[in-house]
């Protein structure tokens, strides 16, 4: 249900999708979709917490890791494989409908989590520039894997490219980070 709902919404965007046309495309009653999800904004709650719940995952393999350059490298690359996974949908959605986000900026469970990769990937930098790089990172990622951004460039290369550079930007300076697989 969520897929679907989250497909529609990216094509036709959020506001001009209706519960009618989810429940259409999924071949159920609006009842049926009414069991599961109320209103459009249950159905990005839940999505959202499903991502959060992810980010769980992650954050606590990173909580129990020394902060060092390995373990930013290795924290960058399981974002990426989220950002790449079945959240790369919802995650480029969050970015092109902020206004639709609004209502969820209060109860949004992923601000926190993002704030604390924030302060995991750059926690032991000293060197405001270094701390920056640290979290452009995770901006690289993010936007490096929406393919509005990246129209000419085909296929999953550009998710590629974003690697690359996000673990370039967490290497120490003036080192190469290798190749991104």
């Amino acid at each position: 249900m969520q897929q679907v709902a989250l497909d529609l919404f990216a094509e036709q965007g959020y506001e001009k999708t209706s519960l009618r046309e989810i429940a259409e495309k999924l071949d159920v009653t609006k009842a049926a979709l009414y069991y599961h999800f109320r209103t459009k904004e249950d159905i990005i709650a839940s999505l959202l917490d499903d991502l959060a719940g992810s980010f769980d995952e992650v954050l606590a393999w990173a909580r129990e890791q020394d902060n060092h350059v390995a373990t930013r490298q290795e924290l960058i690359r399981r974002l990426a494989k989220l950002a790449e996974g079945q959240f790369g949908p919802l995650m480029r959605f969050m970015q092109e409908n902020q206004p639709a986000l609004k209502s969820f900026q209060d109860r949004n469970p992923l601000s926190s989590r993002m704030t604390e990769l924030f302060t995991i990937i750059a926690a032991d930098e000293k060197d405001p520039h270094a701390q920056l790089r640290a979290r452009l990172a995770l901006v690289a990622l993010l936007l490096g894997n929406n393919p509005v951004y990246h129209a000419e460039t085909p296929g999953a290369a550009h998710a590629d490219v974003a690697l690359e550079v996000a673990l370039e930007l967490v290497s120490p300076r003036g080192r190469s980070a290798g190749k991104a697989t």
